[in-house]
């Protein structure tokens, strides 16, 4: 074998192995600055979110403080409050306009759901005592989300380990900054805007996109129907906020909603509390449980009140609490109507849902 043959062999050899580290630095140097430059976007997001988070983050007084608890391995519970307050408004006028108590096991990968009227008739609670007989949103005028909380937990029994209060403007910026929210619309309707313009939102009955003034209309309108299924309705919104929230799409609006959240949200939620939650929804997908009361109305010193039915209390309540212990996931035990509804006065509806993100 010639010299010149082997000088001509190393050359090719050089050469190969130069286009192989040409190629390869042509697929890192690109990956690695995507990466540098998700690092530091993801960095600065997680910066604005948590600095606005903390903005909102308002402890409660409790008698007793509730027990600690890991979202990512234990099961946790939540009041959600909407409440309907702008600044002319006192304390003493403000109510809470929307209630929802909710579970949310990480161990079945199942939420439940349930609407509490608003003008159901319960002893409003503070520091272990009653203070009076009312309706239940007369609580938060009382003494806002302690006091809402303590009334909630003596009535249903359950626990409240964390709080999250909205105002309506922080309900319509969430939706348009996700870019509207796809659900069924169970029902045709025409209501006001936000700012009190009559007849100014209009939804048929079906399968859309809705921004969030029309969502708002959907959850507040109470003309066509009764507190109770509008409280179904306001579930249904919640789930859909959920399923748009949890797509990854969305994860480049996070800022953006962060400071939304930030200036119209209270909540004992930290930042990592947060993150833990919203681990258990990405890392599989879930089952939602929507539970709604049978109940009947009655009067009161001059009050239209909600009565809730025994039997949808103790049904319901039993489910929720359950829900916080059960460690194995279990056949659906819902009640639809036509099972467990023999009184026209009642209505009671239950739907579920799974949500594959």
């Amino acid at each position: 074998m010639s010299k010149h043959y082997t000088q001509s062999r190393l050359q090719q050899k050089n050469r190969k192995k130069k286009r192989k580290q040409t190629l390869l630095l042509s697929i890192l140097i690109p990956l690695f600055t995507v990466i540098l430059i998700g690092t530091v976007y993801f960095a600065r997001l997680l910066a604005t979110v948590e600095n606005e988070i903390d903005s909102s983050f308002v402890e409660i007084d409790r008698p007793e403080p509730v027990k600690a608890v890991n979202p990512i391995e234990e099961p946790v519970s939540f009041l959600i409050l909407g409440i309907d307050s702008d600044e002319t408004r006192q304390l003493d006028s403000t109510r809470a306009d929307s209630i929802i108590y909710a579970t949310l096991n990480p161990l079945t990968h199942e939420m439940n759901m349930v609407s509490i009227p608003r003008d159901t008739y319960v002893p409003i609670m503070r520091n272990g005592s009653v203070v009076r007989w009312d309706r239940i949103n007369a609580a938060y005028a009382v003494g806002e989300e302690s006091v809402m909380v303590q009334t909630v937990e003596e009535w249903l029994d359950v626990p409240i380990h964390y709080y999250a209060t909205f105002n309506f403007t922080a309900f319509i910026d969430i939706i348009d900054e996700l870019g509207g929210i796809e659900m069924e619309v169970p029902v045709t309707i025409r209501e006001m805007d936000s700012n009190d313009q009559m007849g100014s939102i209009y939804l048929e009955e079906g399968f859309q996109t809705l921004d969030g003034q029309q969502a708002l209309a959907l959850a507040r309108t109470r003309k066509i129907d009764d507190d109770v299924a509008r409280g179904h309705r306001q579930q249904l919104i919640i789930q859909a906020i959920i399923s748009k929230a949890l797509n990854f799409q969305s994860i480049s609006k996070y800022s953006s909603i962060a400071e939304t959240v930030g200036s119209n949200m209270r909540t004992n939620m930290r930042m990592n509390d947060m993150t833990a939650i919203a681990q258990t929804g990405l890392n599989q997908s879930f089952t939602m449980h929507s539970h709604v009361f049978e109940w009947s109305s009655f009067t009161e010193r001059q009050m239209d009140l909600v009565r809730i039915e025994p039997n949808s209390f103790t049904r319901i309540q039993q489910e929720l609490q359950d829900s916080l212990i059960r460690t194995t996931k279990t056949e659906d035990s819902s009640i639809t109507e036509d099972e467990n509804n023999t009184d026209t006065s009642t209505s009671s509806k239950t739907d579920d849902q799974s949500f594959a993100n």
